[in-house]
């Protein structure tokens, strides 16, 4: 069947609006826990952890109902990381695992995420057994069935123990001055308890969640304010998160910005000199920047691309046994410590290369140069097909035509938005921005019918 209402990241949208309604997450609750229920001899359970969102208190509360409904038991750590999701599902034999956040997204938006037992995320062949069965007729547990609830305080020391387990073994970040950018979101208390106990000098930005700042102009999304900071306080290093602190963006000492695609042309470098680099190649989607695979490339690396989303870069890793990957907005996967993207993870493997290499920021921050990259995102009303109209699909063939053998294009569908977002790469940038600009403006005059 066509999927419904699961995306490329689980379930996503304005909350008390469809389907991220309390109604739905109770039923999407209790298809889950249906689904994972092996037999109804044993007991099952679940692990939930929530970002900062307002609505993360409701959501909680349908998801925790649905659960149990089906004999679920369920195991609440309240404001955590998503990684700390994923490693928590496994360690504490959970069958399956539940984030709720929508990431990057404004408060008023928020989404469910699902792990499986394994501690990955679903495949969409699971999501959409899931969603069939909310769909259709769920079958309640026997009333002497039914699973209870129970807080779980010490989730977050958990995470940050092994936060500290990747980092090099008798090293410390004594005499780094550390802005950490939480974007008052999941890491909040996480990230700056473990740069802390590491040793590091820490500034806090974005550790006040009031349930309506989640990622409000700081954070991931808004590098500029962590930037400011670094100038300010004259610090080593700034790190930004997101809202659940599974993307990270890297601030040099100079204020200058560096994102996913550098930091892991640096690890792959690393990892591939230390003969660590399984495969010998870093999986990337193909929002990643020509000038990484050229990088790669020079290095003997392979890059393999995925479509967008860190869920298809972490099938592929997982299909073929590669160990790295990642998506230029920040997403860093490395399968050897967490089954997901980590950005105080990726964070941690930068801060330990400066402390092995002596090495500022700003000479790690920069790999390669990267090709100039022009994406605009053009919003659409759901239910419209912009990219279906003929107009919209002349300006692409003119904008390929226009770019071969000089650069490439690429043309998609936010999975989590009604966006449709428009990329190019080119070294001409007056070229660029025609490409770019022809193809907006067509897709702009299809979603104004």
């Amino acid at each position: 069947m066509s999927r419904k209402f699961f995306g490329t990241d689980g379930v996503r949208g304005k909350a008390n609006t469809y389907p991220m309604t309390a109604e739905m997450a109770l039923k999407i609750g209790a298809a889950a826990g249906r689904y994972f229920r092996r037999d109804s001899s044993t007991a099952h359970r679940v692990v939930i952890g929530k970002d900062t969102r307002l609505s993360g208190y409701m959501f909680e509360n349908a998801l925790t109902a649905g659960f149990t409904s089906t004999g679920m038991n369920v195991l609440l750590l309240g404001p955590v990381p998503t990684p700390a999701v994923g490693l928590l599902t496994t360690s504490m034999r959970a069958d399956v695992g539940v984030m709720i956040s929508a990431s990057h997204n404004p408060h008023e938006d928020n989404g469910i995420k699902f792990f499986g037992p394994d501690g990955f995320k679903l495949s969409d062949e699971a999501e959409a057994e899931i969603e069939a069965m909310v769909m259709g007729e769920i079958q309640p547990a026997k009333a002497e069935n039914i699973g209870r609830a129970k807080r779980i305080d010490d989730g977050i020391y958990r995470y940050i123990e092994r936060l500290k387990s990747t980092f090099p073994h008798g090293k410390r970040l004594d005499g780094l001055k550390v802005v950490i950018d939480c974007a008052n979101g999941a890491a909040y208390r996480a990230a700056p308890e473990a740069l802390w106990e590491l040793g590091a000098d820490v500034i806090r930005i974005g550790t006040s969640p009031d349930g309506k700042n989640i990622n409000l102009n700081c954070g991931s999304t808004h590098p500029e304010t962590a930037a400011k900071a670094v100038i300010e306080h004259g610090a080593d290093i700034g790190i930004c998160l997101d809202g659940d602190a599974d993307r990270i963006m890297i601030i040099d000492e100079k204020g200058q910005i560096a994102d996913g695609d550098q930091l892991m042309a640096l690890i792959a470098a690393r990892w591939a000199e230390e003969d660590r680099l399984k495969g010998n190649a870093l999986v990337a989607t193909v929002m990643s920047n020509l000038g990484l695979e050229r990088f790669l490339g020079g290095r003997g690396i392979d890059l393999k691309r995925t479509k967008v989303g860190d869920r298809y870069v972490v099938e592929e890793m997982r299909k073929n046994g590669y160990n790295l990957g990642g998506e230029q907005s920040g997403h860093i996967v490395m399968t050897d410590y967490a089954t997901t993207g980590d950005g105080l993870l990726a964070g941690l493997q930068f801060l330990a290369e400066m402390v092995l290499t002596g090495k500022p920021a700003s000479e790690l921050a920069k790999s390669f140069d990267p090709v100039p990259q022009l994406l605009k995102n053009v919003r659409y009303t759901a239910g419209q097909t912009p990219l279906e109209t003929l107009a919209v699909q002349q300006a692409i063939a003119s904008a390929e035509a226009d770019l071969k053998g000089q650069g490439r294009l690429l043309i998609r569908k936010s999975g989590t938005e009604p966006l449709i977002r428009v990329m190019a790469e080119c070294e001409d940038p007056i070229l660029l921005e025609k490409v770019v600009d022809s193809i907006v403006a067509e897709v702009e005059a299809a979603s104004r019918t």
